[in-house]
């Protein structure tokens, strides 16, 4: 944990316990958005001319082609 982390996590631990529910409330609130925007981005990133474009539609003619091998056999090894 770097300094300035630990510092942070000293004084939250510091905070009377109705103001630490308060700031882990609000740390929960953040983390939510923070993966809705992540979210937000795939979902961009999927769509046509989007950057994960090109890798779906490869993914999808390995798939018409048979190119691929269901994933319970490559999970075993197979």
């Amino acid at each position: 944990m770097t300094a300035n982390v630990q510092r942070i996590a000293d004084e939250v631990k510091a905070l009377p316990e109705h103001e630490r529910d308060e700031f882990l409330s609000w740390l929960a609130e953040f983390e939510l958005r923070q993966a809705d925007a992540w979210d937000e981005q795939i979902a961009k990133d999927a769509l046509p001319g989007g950057r994960l474009a090109t890798m779906l539609q490869r993914a999808r003619d390995d798939i018409a082609q048979g190119r691929t091998k269901p994933l319970d056999e490559v999970l075993r090894g197979r």
